[in-house]
């Protein structure tokens, strides 16, 4: 299991076990990780968004590509 959550299990099964330092420690490591995959969420959003558009934008001017292609035949 995830290791902020381990933590925060112990704390909350006997609050005497985990100090403040290692509570504030925990937090702040948990933060970076969401932020991370936050990140890596958003990366792969935009990711598909330019293929998304790409393929779109390929298939446009594929299909002008043929109109014209047949204009001058």
């Amino acid at each position: 299991m995830n290791k902020h959550i381990e933590l925060c299990k112990k704390w909350l099964d006997d609050p005497d076990s985990v100090t403040t330092e290692e509570l504030e420690a925990n937090a702040d490591a948990a933060s970076a990780v969401v932020t991370a995959l936050t990140n890596a969420a958003s990366d792969a959003v935009w990711a598909a968004y330019v293929a998304a558009t790409y393929a779109k934008s390929a298939r446009r001017c594929a299909k002008i590509h043929e109109e014209l292609l047949n204009e001058n035949l």
